[in-house]
């Protein structure tokens, strides 16, 4: 039977799911869940997921809600191999440590950006979040001095989680393009990735449009 995914493509962390399950190659059933018409509100969601967020999953009653969370419950369960999210210590640390800093950091910041500009709050991006978003530009073109990939040489969910966000973000806070590493794994994840435009570019695509129809009226 296959999982039943709620999604909503504009939505970042569904980004990284699409990624993921694209990566892994697994059937699922897809069902949209519009936030911007505040749908993750009904009462039949609500009972599924209490935080009323997207993504989420429903494997055979077993439900999930979270990217991270879900991202590591599919390659556990369904991955031929532990690339994506492996087995040694030291890396699986690494991976974590890379998922925690954009759960903790790179995320929550993209959301108070952008937030009060859907919801139309507001037209404009505060300064102290545009110097923030680069220092985190900053940041993660560190991670990737000496590594191909965000936690090392090879692709894992990390990967999914960043380019998520990050291909977002740029669209609308300049300040990525000085960094080379940076801009060298943001293409590489284009080139690369399984089904990158469906399962990314196009939901990253209408973000960073509406974004700016926003902060242009």
């Amino acid at each position: 039977m296959p999982i039943d995914y709620y999604h909503f493509d504009v939505s970042p962390p569904c980004s990284a799911v699409n990624l993921c399950i694209a990566a892994l190659g697994i059937p699922v059933n897809r069902k949209e869940v519009n936030t911007f018409k505040k749908q993750t509100l009904d009462p039949e969601y609500v009972k599924l997921n209490p935080q009323h967020t997207v993504p989420m999953i429903v494997d055979d009653g077993y439900v999930l809600w979270d990217s991270h969370a879900i991202n590591i419950y599919l390659v556990s369960k369904y991955a031929k191999d532990d690339s994506l999210y492996p087995m040694d210590v030291k890396k699986r640390a690494l991976v974590n440590q890379r998922l925690f800093f954009e759960a903790s950091a790179l995320f929550p910041l993209g959301c108070r950006t952008a937030v009060p500009l859907f919801f139309k709050k507001t037209n404009i991006i505060p300064s102290e979040n545009i110097e923030q978003m680069q220092t985190y530009y900053e940041v993660v073109d560190k991670f990737l001095e000496g590594n191909k990939w965000i936690a090392g040489d090879q692709l894992t969910i990390a990967d999914f989680s960043f380019i998520s966000g990050l291909s977002r973000y740029q669209g609308i806070i300049p300040g990525i393009k000085k960094h080379k590493n940076l801009m060298d794994w943001l293409d590489l994840c284009k080139s690369t990735m399984t089904d990158y435009v469906a399962a990314n570019q196009n939901g990253a695509n209408e973000y960073i449009q509406t974004l700016i129809s926003r902060m242009n009226n």
